[in-house]
């Protein structure tokens, strides 16, 4: 069950690196492969999430609500897979031009799917936290640099 989360974290971080890496190599072509990553972390993160409703709790409604509210990184797994949901089923490009600019606002919750793939991380950790540091650094500075490349951009009101 821990190697589906490992690949699904994996996958967000190779996901939200595509733009930076597209910006310093030079190679545009990069972005048609931040979609499949996007869908394979779905996919690997909803793998994750079945294997403890299956393992853990054996399907068990009432088990799964004691799991969910005893122990807060389950929470912040869930929420974080509630958010990718509309992200995977949006991901189409008919679904980009229906949403047109709703659309970007939309995955822009990936942000918050990298903070909260950290909170479970860090949350679930008893001793080492050598592995949620170094996701959480990582994220941090792929946000950062989005945040950077944001506010470097000339404002569409001024003049």
């Amino acid at each position: 069950m821990q190697v589906s989360g490992d690949w699904a974290i994996r996958l967000l971080v190779i996901t939200l690196m595509v733009s930076p890496l597209r910006k310093w190599l030079a190679w545009p072509r990069l972005a048609s492969y931040r979609r499949m990553f996007g869908l394979f972390c779905f996919f690997y993160a909803s793998v994750h999430l079945l294997a403890f409703a299956h393992f853990y709790s054996g399907w068990s409604i009432e088990l799964l609500w004691t799991e969910f509210s005893e122990r807060p990184y389950i929470s912040a797994g869930i929420l974080g897979w509630l958010i990718m949901l509309p992200l995977a089923i949006t991901s189409t490009r008919g679904m980009q031009r229906r949403l047109r600019r709703r659309w970007v606002e939309l995955h822009r919750g990936v942000y918050g799917v990298a903070v909260l793939a950290c909170v479970h991380l860090i949350w679930q950790t008893r001793s080492d936290f050598g592995e949620a540091l170094v996701y959480s650094v990582l994220f941090f500075a792929l946000l950062s640099w989005r945040v950077s490349r944001r506010l470097q951009r000339p404002s569409a009101t001024a003049s």
